[in-house]
């Protein structure tokens, strides 16, 4: 990368986007809402069973300018962006969310919390994970807590999650979409008897959409 690049890179005036699309935001608790998506490459948390593998390496993904990037965003109808990845949280996203404000754009993250906060947010989706959890500060900023459901020992780690985030911090557990069959019933026991969860299921792949 040039240094250029390096420098703009570290301002958050470009950002190696894999992906940008205007769809239906498909989990948690905006599902069903329309939003503009924009998908940023990195990841420094490496899930076993993600389904965005080709996030990982930005080396894949020169950056490219925010400020055409929240150009594409103001176009669309639904004035929301969703901004997701690999991990949004390695770059610097207060250039991004001036930028989308300055636009009258509502802006939404998802990330796992493994870096520092930047932005400014209307709703964070924290989804932690354990080979790399989140930073301690990131949970009083978190509107709703994700926790994907793999194996038995992920409702433990919820547990443990549930406990650090806000009162009014809505909780959700997903089933991981591999094994999303063999899971669905644990989980809705398990939500039958600790209420204060909710099901969040991956809708998108069912309406067969970005």
């Amino acid at each position: 990368m040039k240094l250029r690049d390096k420098i703009l890179l570290n301002q958050g005036k470009v950002l190696p986007v894999l992906e940008e699309f205007y769809s239906i935001q498909g989990e948690g608790f905006h599902t069903g809402e329309p939003a503009y998506f924009i998908r940023i490459a990195g990841c420094d948390v490496g899930c076993q069973w993600c389904d965005e593998k080709q996030t990982w390496d930005i080396d894949l993904f020169p950056p490219v300018s925010v400020d055409a990037v929240v150009k594409n965003a103001a176009k669309c109808p639904a004035k929301s962006v969703v901004i997701t990845g690999g991990e949004p949280l390695l770059y610097n996203l207060d250039f991004l969310c001036e930028k989308l404000k300055g636009n009258h754009i509502k802006t939404y993250l998802e990330t796992s919390g493994s870096n520092k906060l930047t932005g400014e947010w209307d709703w964070i989706c924290l989804s932690p994970k354990k080979n790399k959890p989140p930073f301690k500060e990131i949970y009083t900023k978190a509107n709703e807590l994700k926790v994907i459901i793999y194996e038995e020992s992920d409702f433990e780690w919820a547990e443990k999650n549930a406990a650090l985030v806000r009162e009014d911090c809505i909780l959700y557990l997903q089933p991981e979409w591999s094994r999303a069959k063999e899971n669905m019933q644990t989980i809705v026991d398990y939500v039958l008897s600790q209420p204060k969860w909710k099901i969040s299921l991956q809708s998108h792949k069912y309406m067969k959409i970005p």
